[in-house]
C-alpha cells in the first residue's frame, strides 16, 4: 500500500476526528511565505557590494518602487511580539536614529544612477510613532526630496494607538500618509494582561478618530489569534468591536510562539495558550463570522470590504503577498531603511544589519548597511509564482507558470509528490497542471506551499505552527 493509499484509508468518517488528523499532518512549522526563497536561506554571501550592483541596475522605466522604513523602538515590549524591537524609555538612542536614518536614505540615494519613483511608503516596527512628530515629518520630507512621487503614492504606518498624539497624526499627513493599520490584537482585558498590551476599547476609538480628522482615508486593524487566555466568545466579541470603528481592512495574525527566537515570549504561560484544534476554530469561526457580515476573506489572513482596493485586487488575480502581509503593492522593487529592514530587488532579496549598533557602524563607514540576503536563482523565481499565487489565489494553472519561465511541468515532479496525500486527505485538488486548494485546505495552505518548497528543511522547527 502506497502512502496516498494508507492517508485515504486512515480518514475518518467523523468530521472532528477528520479536523484533528489535518492538523495533525498539515498545522506543523512552516513558513509564512511573505517571501521566497524565505529569510532562513538569507546569508552573509549578498554583501553590500552586490546592493550596490543591484541599486544601480534600477531604471526609472521600470516602474514606480515601494520604500519600507523600520523604526526598532516600542516604550513596552508586548510578549507576543515577534518583531525587531527593543524598549527605550529616553529620546536619544531615537533621534541618533533617525539621523542615521535620513544618512542611509542620502547614501541609497547616491548610489541610484537615477532618480526613481516611489509608489508607496511603508512605515514599520516597532513603533513608528515612537518618532517625534518633527522626525516622521523629517523623514518622509527626505524621501520626497531624494524619490518622485505620484499623486495616487501610498503612504502607510503601523500604529500602537496607545502612545498616538494629534501632533504626530498632523505631522504625518501633513507629509502624506494616507494609510494607516491600529494595533489592536484582542480587546479582552484578561488577554491583553496576559501578552502586556493593556488598550481599552476608547484608545483605539480615539486613535482610529484622529487619523480620519486629518483625512487619512484608509483603516486596518490587526487582530490576533492564538492568543493566551483567548475563546472563541471573546474573540468574536473583539470582533464585534473592530467592526463598530468601521475599518477598511481586518488582518487577523495566528500567534507565532517562538520564545527560543524570542526570549520575552518565555513570559507568555504556554499552559494558558490554546491547542492545535482551539486555533483551528478560532481561524474557522472568525472567516465565518467576518464572511457572514459581508466582509471577503482574502488570501490566509486578511479581510476586506467589498468596495475596498485590496478586494478589487484579489477578485482580479493582482494581490501580492509581501513582507507587510497581503497588498495591491505590485512594484518589483523594495528599498528598505533602518536596522533589519529587508529590500527585494530582481535578483534577490537583501537585508540590513538587525541590530541597530551594527548598523549605525556600518553607515558611519559610509557603507550600506547590509549584513545578508539571498541572490535568487532561475528556479527561485519559478518557484517563488507559484508560491504567491497560491498564498494569494488558492489556485494556480502550473502549465502557464512553465511557459513564463520556460519550464516542464515535470520539473515540478517533487511537488507533485508531495501534493499526493493532500489529495487524498481532501486539502487540495490536482487537475492536470491546476492546482488548487479546497475550502478546507485553505486553512493549510502554507502546508501546500510547502510542497513547492526546493529550500525547505522538512525537519526544522524553527518556523511558526501552520495553523
Amino acid at each position: 500500500m502506497n502512502a496516498s493509499t494508507a492517508l485515504a484509508a486512515e480518514n475518518p468518517s467523523n468530521p472532528t476526528d477528520r479536523v484533528d488528523l489535518l492538523i495533525e499532518r498539515y498545522g506543523g512549522r512552516t513558513p509564512r511565505y511573505t517571501s521566497y526563497p524565505t529569510a532562513v536561506q538569507f546569508t552573509p554571501q549578498v554583501t553590500a557590494r552586490e546592493y550596490v550592483a543591484w541599486l544601480q541596475s534600477l531604471r526609472r522605466d521600470a516602474g514606480a518602487v515601494s520604500l519600507y522604513l523600520h523604526v526598532p523602538f516600542c516604550d513596552r515590549m508586548c510578549w507576543y511580539c515577534g518583531c525587531n524591537t527593543v524598549v527605550v524609555n529616553r529620546r536619544s538612542p531615537i533621534e541618533d536614529y533617525v539621523s542615521r536614518l535620513l544618512r542611509e536614505i542620502d547614501l541609497v540615494a547616491d548610489t541610484l544612477s537615477q532618480r526613481l519613483v516611489a509608489g508607496s511608503v511603508h512605515f514599520g516596527g516597532g513603533t513608528p510613532n515612537m518618532l517625534a512628530p518633527a522626525e516622521v515629518g523629517a523623514a518622509l520630507a527626505k524621501l520626497a526630496e531624494r524619490f518622485d512621487f505620484g499623486p495616487d503614492a501610498e503612504i502607510a504606518a503601523e500604529i500602537d494607538p496607545r502612545t498616538l498624539t494629534a501632533e504626530w497624526v498632523r505631522a504625518a499627513a501633513d507629509g502624506g500618509l494616507n494609510r494607516a493599520s491600529l494595533g489592536v490584537q484582542d480587546f479582552d482585558s484578561s488577554v491583553q494582561k496576559a501578552i502586556n498590551r493593556e488598550q481599552p476599547f476608547d484608545v483605539v476609538a480615539r486613535a482610529a478618530g484622529l487619523l480620519r480628522d486629518a483625512g487619512v482615508s484608509s483603516l486596518n486593524l490587526d487582530l490576533m489569534y492564538g492568543l493566551p487566555r483567548q475563546t472563541l466568545k471573546g474573540l468574536e466579541e473583539t470582533i464585534d468591536k473592530a467592526l463598530a470603528l468601521s475599518p477598511d481592512r481586518l488582518s487577523l495574525f495566528g500567534y507565532a510562539h517562538v520564545p527560543w527566537m524570542k526570549a520575552h515570549q518565555k513570559l507568555i504561560l504556554e499552559d494558558e495558550l490554546p491547542d492545535s484544534r482551539l486555533r483551528y476554530e478560532m481561524q474557522r469561526r472568525a472567516a465565518e463570522f467576518l464572511e457572514a457580515r459581508g466582509w471577503r476573506r482574502l488570501g490566509l489572513d486578511h479581510f476586506a470590504k467589498a468596495d475596498d482596493s485590496l478586494a478589487a485586487a484579489a477578485g482580479e488575480g493582482r494581490m501580492r503577498r509581501n513582507f507587510q502581509g497581503y497588498t495591491t503593492d505590485e512594484a518589483p522593487v523594495l528599498i528598505g531603511f533602518g536596522a533589519s529592514s529587508i529590500g527585494r530587488m530582481p535578483q534577490g532579496y537583501v537585508q540590513n544589519a538587525a541590530a541597530v549598533p551594527q548598523w549605525r557602524e556600518k553607515l558611519e563607514r559610509g557603507e550600506l548597511p547590509v549584513a545578508r540576503g539571498v541572490e535568487m536563482s532561475a528556479d527561485d523565481r519559478f518557484r517563488a509564482e507559484i508560491i504567491e499565487r497560491l498564498m494569494c489565489d488558492f489556485t494556480i494553472d502550473l502549465a502557464e507558470v512553465c511557459g513564463r519561465h520556460d519550464r516542464r511541468i515535470e520539473d515540478l515532479a517533487d511537488a507533485f509528490e508531495r501534493l499526493k496525500p493532500m489529495e487524498s486527505d481532501g486539502i487540495a485538488t490536482v487537475s492536470g497542471p491546476v492546482v488548487a486548494a479546497t475550502r478546507d485546505g485553505r486553512d493549510f495552505i502554507r502546508s501546500i506551499c510547502a510542497a513547492f518548497d526546493a529550500h525547505l528543511d522538512r525537519e526544522a522547527t524553527r518556523h511558526s505552527r501552520g495553523v
